[in-house]
């Protein structure tokens, strides 16, 4: 990844950008998101009314950090955050 050449940290919205080398990401979890759009075409299907669907926001976000760019860049990530996340690729 350019920015690892570059010694930039950098933080990203979606996962798979720490998975191609990114430092860190911290973002909705997709497939909660994907899960419960799938219970809201169920209650379409099963004709409930538009206006009685709630509206609601990402419950469930996710952090990924990748120890192997945080070492080649030279940056120590706290044990605090550590175990804070999600998924670390070492």
């Amino acid at each position: 990844m350019r920015v690892v050449k570059k010694w930039v940290a950098t933080v990203f919205g979606l996962r798979e950008w720490v998975d191609a080398g990114g430092l860190f990401s911290y973002g909705v979890n997709f497939p909660a998101i994907f899960r419960r759009a799938a219970e809201f075409v169920d209650m379409i299907v099963n004709k409930s009314k538009l206006r009685d669907l709630p509206v609601e926001q990402p419950t469930k976000f996710e952090l990924v950090l990748n120890l192997k760019t945080a070492n080649t860049i030279a940056i120590t990530i706290s044990p605090a955050i550590l175990v804070r996340a999600n998924q670390v690729i070492e």
